[in-house]
């Protein structure tokens, strides 16, 4: 059972009942280090619990997403929300030495694992991120720094692998339900890094967005979305999720969005405003930094276009390893994936996701599109650890999470009606002697068929209710 959550910043779940820590977490645990573990290659080994090492209690998890991302999908501004999510990586990255660091890209927010010695430097670099993207970006960006203790005490773990898709570079994978905890807690304005003062720029050097979209060569790019349900077996929930897996390898190069040789360089490049905003203080003058980011960006496609070996550099090796250093499947306390793949695989992917719904196993949302985005973190060209992350085009992630939080409010919402009729019955049955349902539990389920109904409008394409529509998404693991 999960502790619940506190009301109050300062509040910490000091009384909760004892939880037995996993293997590894006390004394094994103080010599951790992200970096010493060794990693998996195979995708599917990501979803085997003996990948995964607890992180110690000194830790934290700094996690972030932009508010309303949905309505900056609704006006276009999806490319800028993955951006600012990708930002937060990078700031992270350049304010902490450039060390490795265990983090997951999300699409409209990131999560990244903090050691005891790094959170001063790493609450200045979310601080400074949040008042960029707020004056720069125009863009809600939240932050919060949650302590690994309090995730523990509360009833969840968290766990970390490393996954190699290429020899060059390691994501981070997480298990152990702690992550989507985190993201709970930020939803609720708990522990919040509070942004900067105005004008604060966060060292966002590397990050670029100068790809076009990667349009699809099989059909369509699926956006693919599965937590494991409450409650479900482990064993069973797990086997779901692998035959997902592998039906994706099913399509070419694994269902892989990008295509050989890289996504299509353009000049100017159409994340040109982003990066310009991500160059230098907010306080110079824009079009200066305009200039120079046209002039870079110029020199870099000429490169590209002709081919060019320069010192350590080569433009044809970099497009080979964007491929491949790509996160385009990764799993942090549920799968995510962006595939290429034709429409009747895609069709086959949720056939088996609905049946294993519906067997209780898991929850999932998909998103189809036509293509797929691109944002890079590469702070020295030359050297083969440059980061790429991928979302699709329409809203990816953020469109396959909508959907799973809509059909978990409809869940709720036919439960609490049934509530609503045997309430009901317990009203007419009261005089022969049955219990009259009390007025806080009335309340509560009529609150919770508003909630209902405003999963009912998101579904149908109206925007929902805030308030009453947050309530019941902010349970989803996502």
């Amino acid at each position: 059972m999960e502790t619940a959550i506190p009301t109050t910043p300062d509040a910490t779940p000091h009384a909760a009942a004892p939880i037995a820590a996993p293997l590894g977490t006390s004394s094994a645990a103080e010599g951790f280090r992200y970096a010493d573990l060794t990693p998996a290659t195979d995708f599917l080994s990501v979803l085997d619990d003996a990948q995964y090492r607890p992180v110690p209690d000194g830790w934290w998890v700094a996690v972030t997403d932009v508010v309303d991302s949905t309505g900056a999908i609704a006006a276009g501004r999806y490319r800028a929300v993955n951006f600012a999510g990708a930002a937060v990586i990078a700031a992270l990255r350049n304010a902490l030495d450039r060390r490795e660091l265990p983090f997951v890209f999300g699409g409209d927010g990131a999560s990244v694992l903090i050691a005891p010695d790094e959170e001063a430097a790493a609450r200045a670099a979310l601080a400074a991120t949040v008042a960029w993207a707020r004056d720069a970006m125009a863009l809600n960006l939240r932050a919060a720094l949650v302590p690994v203790r309090e995730i523990r005490a509360a009833g969840h773990a968290v766990e970390v692998a490393r996954y190699t898709p290429s020899p060059d570079v390691a994501y981070a994978m997480f298990m152990g339900g702690g992550l989507a905890y985190a993201e709970r807690v930020l939803k609720r304005g708990l522990h919040a890094v509070a942004p900067a003062p105005p004008g604060t720029q966060p060292d966002l050097t590397g990050l670029t967005c100068r790809f076009e979209p990667a349009r699809a060569r099989h059909g369509l790019i699926l956006s693919v979305l599965v937590v494991a349900a409450d409650g479900a077996d482990r064993t069973a929930a797990r086997a779901a999720i692998a035959d997902v897996v592998r039906l994706a390898g099913e399509a070419p190069a694994r269902g892989h969005p990008l295509p050989p040789g890289g996504p299509r360089l353009r000049w100017p490049p159409p994340g040109l405003a982003h990066e310009v905003r991500a160059r230098g203080p907010l306080k110079g003058s824009l079009a200066l930094r305009r200039l120079h980011v046209l002039g870079a960006t110029l020199v870099g496609h000429l490169i590209f276009r002709l081919g060019l070996r320069l010192g350590g550099f080569s433009a044809p090796r970099y497009l080979d390893e964007l491929v491949a250093n790509t996160d385009f499947r990764k799993y942090d306390d549920g799968l995510r994936m962006t595939l290429d793949c034709s429409p009747d695989l895609a069709a086959r992917i949720e056939a088996r996701l609905e049946a294993a719904e519906a067997a209780g196993l898991v929850r999932f949302g998909l998103h189809r599109q036509g293509a797929a985005l691109t944002t890079c973190i590469t702070p020295v060209a030359a050297l083969r650890d440059h980061v790429h992350f991928v979302d699709g085009e329409d809203g990816g992630y953020a469109r396959a999470a909508q959907s799973l939080k809509a059909k978990d409010a409809l869940k709720a919402k036919d439960a609490l009606r049934a509530k609503d009729v045997l309430g009901a019955k317990d009203v007419l049955g009261a005089k022969d002697g049955v219990k009259v349902p009390d007025a806080e539990g009335t309340a509560q389920a009529k609150d919770a068929l508003k909630t209902g109904d405003a999963a009912s409008n998101l579904v149908d394409g109206v925007p929902p209710v805030a308030e009453s529509a947050g309530a019941v998404m902010r349970g989803a693991a996502v």
